[in-house]
């Protein structure tokens, strides 16, 4: 590979436009997966987040069907002692006695209707969250579905691109060894600060590639000796000029081609 101290301005010219090119096919694979990584992902915290709340929706079942069964056991507990203590009125000595065990009884009595209210509530709980449990698988098995669909979109995208895009990163990175550091970081800079990534751009009809800005003919003849490498005004852009640009896009295109 060659030392960058050896480069001329107009192989620099060559090799940075030859990086622009290489970037944005890189730039259009990318873009043909679009959003779809990130929809599988939120699809998947979507999924996870759905998964994690049913768990605890059946968590919460369990609990309150214990708690069921805890009440119903202490029903029984207090009918057992409502018996015992209307039995032990049959022989009571005196009125005091029989009074007190009267109240055992209707306390016992009470603690039965308050269990049997709180059974009442915890089944309508329960009813509440089969619903909830219900809804909450449909809209998994919904969630699942899309996420298989959009997993297998992107897994036929990556397997279409993937070596191309892979390839093309390498190549990337070995045009980016050609350019000096200062250019190559003035490159990076003007190409995450416009939309379309452009940072290199041709001269086209007199004017930098998608500007409206015309370009001074002296400029011109300046961009086509290849002698300094130049940045247009309004853009901000770096220029290279038509020939020199058609001459880069067709290597690249048997480049590209080669996928």
């Amino acid at each position: 590979m060659a030392n960058t101290k050896e480069l001329s301005v107009e192989d620099k010219l060559r090799a940075i436009y030859d990086l622009q090119l290489i970037d944005s096919r890189i730039d259009e694979i990318r873009n043909v997966r679009g959003e779809l990584p990130l929809e599988v992902e939120d699809l998947e915290d979507e999924v996870a987040g759905l998964s994690t709340r049913s768990e605890k929706l059946k968590g919460e079942l369990e609990v309150i069907e214990n708690l069921i069964k805890e009440k119903k056991n202490a029903i029984d507990e207090h009918k057992e002692a409502v018996k015992k203590y209307t039995k032990q009125q049959e022989s009571v000595r005196n009125n005091r006695e029989f009074n007190s065990l009267t109240k055992e009884v209707e306390f016992q009595e009470l603690e039965i209707q308050l269990a049997e209210k709180q059974i009442k509530e915890m089944k309508a709980s329960i009813e509440h969250k089969k619903e909830m449990i219900a809804t909450s698988k449909e809209k998994l098995e919904a969630k699942l579905a899309h996420l298989k669909h959009k997993k297998s979109e992107l897994d036929a995208i990556m397997s279409e691109t993937q070596k191309e895009e892979t390839f093309l990163t390498e190549k990337s990175a070995e045009f980016e060894a050609l350019i000096e550091d200062r250019l190559l970081a003035a490159y990076k800079r003007i190409r995450s600060s416009v939309r379309n990534g452009l940072a290199v751009v041709s001269i086209e009809r007199g004017a930098s590639a998608g500007s409206f800005f015309t370009i001074p003919p002296q400029t011109q003849v300046e961009i086509a000796s290849r002698k300094k490498i130049l940045i247009d005004e309004h853009s901000g852009r770096i220029l290279v000029d038509t020939v020199l640009a058609q001459e880069e896009r067709e290597k690249m295109e048997q480049l590209f081609a080669t996928f």
